[in-house]
């Protein structure tokens, strides 16, 4: 196989959402989304693949004094010079492609003396749109692509241990049919109907509370966002468990999202201890699935914080966590699992191939382990309030290739379906995606949720999880944007 990148555009629409998302130091009322198409030739065949994401607020850098304007410009140039340092590039296999564009940009990267995540997330962009390409050239799928070996990944050259394995012996035989959804719970969403204000209530359809989200969609994994403060945050824990508890959710489970609050292991220990030795929480927090990112990225990774006696290993009955906005770069998990924690997550934003590499080092970690009768790290898999029409079926194609059995979701709560995209475009998803999407009462696409779960069939048929063409020209080229803005 040969592969080369003739060229690519970018493409916007501003988006709003239907009840504001509060996260960590930030709150989304907003995004752009970014469609990106890439022209390649897979062996002298012409083909096009598109990718998309949103450009949100304090996530690639989380500076509380950086305005929004300069964010969104760093994000969308970022994206820029990756569909620039992309046109010409050409390898003998995808990923030797990516590769070569990952060196590209990381150089560049170095050059500007960005952070590594937000550096990256332009050519994670280029990379889901250059797979897309390829798997459409080759009139194939994503999963296929990578069972086959037709990606061309060798595992040993991304770690040692991993010499001589393959991607096929070490993921699943088949790609899920299904995922448990696992809903985001953010800081200033109402727990229940009778806290909405008259003024605040939707008339879309769509469950607005978390006790009508529980019932409406059969929930039975969350995802709880905490803020560091032990006392607001040991009342809202009560109050979520309550909630659960009367709606008597089955099978229940869930994940804490510290967002980066705590600088030390000793302030997250003291914050730990205090909830579970909260008698009302102990029930409920034996249903914790893991800890996510309680550590700010300056020193989550640090050795000469997180490290020794007084770091993660030597607190012996920590609660298991993983790595989320530390995973920036291809050897974060390494790292972070030398330091004592449990995993990563994979999101589509932070790369397609590291998130294969890293759900493989993971597969093999576990058979080693399994051997020994020790716990197993852990593969999750997380949000970026993605939507359709093209970011989320891909992201959830993806992770449902890596064995991820619960995925964040949480576009589908607080983005109104499709809603702000063309007719068309939702009739086309409606089409290729019937068991993913279905209509709302207000006309438009929205995501199914049943059971706590949705339906993965029919991305499995499509190149990377779309299963139609979209026409990014419905969109404002990005000069004209920028131009706007």
């Amino acid at each position: 196989m040969t592969i080369e990148v003739l060229g690519g555009d970018i493409h916007l629409v501003d988006l709003k959402t239907r009840l504001p998302f509060r996260y960590g130091i930030a709150t989304m009322t907003e995004a752009p989304h970014a469609f990106v198409r890439v022209h390649v030739l897979v062996d002298g065949r012409p083909a096009t693949g598109i990718a998309a994401d949103h450009l949100p607020p304090k996530w690639f850098t989380k500076v509380p004094e950086t305005p929004l304007e300069t964010e969104v410009d760093q994000m969308l140039t970022t994206i820029e010079v990756a569909v620039g340092l992309a046109k010409g590039c050409r390898a003998e296999t995808p990923f030797d492609l990516w590769r070569e564009l990952y060196d590209r940009q990381d150089d560049w990267g170095h050059q500007q003396q960005w952070p590594p995540l937000l550096v990256n997330f332009g050519m994670t962009l280029v990379e889901r749109a250059v797979l897309e390409a390829v798997a459409r050239a080759r009139e194939t799928n994503w999963f296929e692509l990578l069972r086959s070996g037709g990606l061309g990944i060798r595992l040993g050259e991304c770690d040692s241990r991993l010499e001589g394995c393959s991607v096929a012996e070490l993921l699943p035989r088949e790609p899920a049919g299904e995922v448990i959804a696992r809903h985001t719970v953010g800081m200033a969403d109402p727990l229940s109907d009778a806290e909405i204000a008259g003024d605040e209530r939707l008339d879309d359809g769509l469950p607005q509370s978390l006790a009508a989200c529980l019932s409406d969609y059969g929930l039975c994994h969350l995802k709880i966002k905490v803020n560091g403060d032990l006392e607001a945050d040991l009342d809202r824990l009560g109050d979520i468990a309550a909630v659960v508890e009367a709606a008597g959710v089955e099978g229940f489970g869930f994940t804490l999202d510290g967002n980066e609050q705590f600088r030390d292991p000793a302030a997250f220990r003291g914050y730990w201890e205090r909830l579970v030795g909260r008698g009302d929480l102990r029930d409920f927090l034996s249903h914790l699935i893991f800890v996510e990112q309680p550590f700010h990225r300056d020193v989550a990774l640090d050795p000469t914080v997180m490290g020794g006696e007084d770091g993660l290993t030597g607190w012996s009955d920590r609660p298991p966590m993983i790595i989320d906005e530390s995973d920036a770069e291809t050897d974060s998990l390494v790292r972070a699992l030398e330091l004592g924690y449990h995993g990563t997550s994979h999101k589509n934003c932070k790369g397609v191939f590291r998130g294969v590499i890293n759900a493989c080092l993971v597969g093999w970690l576990n058979r080693q382990r399994a051997t020994a009768g020790s716990s197993e790290y852990i593969m999750s898999g997380e949000d970026l309030a993605n939507i359709g029409p093209v970011a989320l079926l891909q992201d959830l194609a993806v992770a449902s290739s890596l064995g991820v059995s619960s995925i964040e979701r949480n576009g589908h709560h607080y983005f109104a379906g499709l809603s702000a995209f063309p007719g068309r475009v939702g009739e086309q998803v409606l089409e290729a995606h019937g068991d993913l999407y279905h209509r709302s009462r207000n006309g438009w696409p929205t995501l199914t949720v049943r059971d706590g779960r949705v339906s993965l069939a029919s991305l499995r048929r499509a190149p990377l999880g779309v299963g139609f063409e979209l026409d990014v020209e419905r969109f404002t080229p990005s000069a004209d944007w920028r131009s706007r803005n």
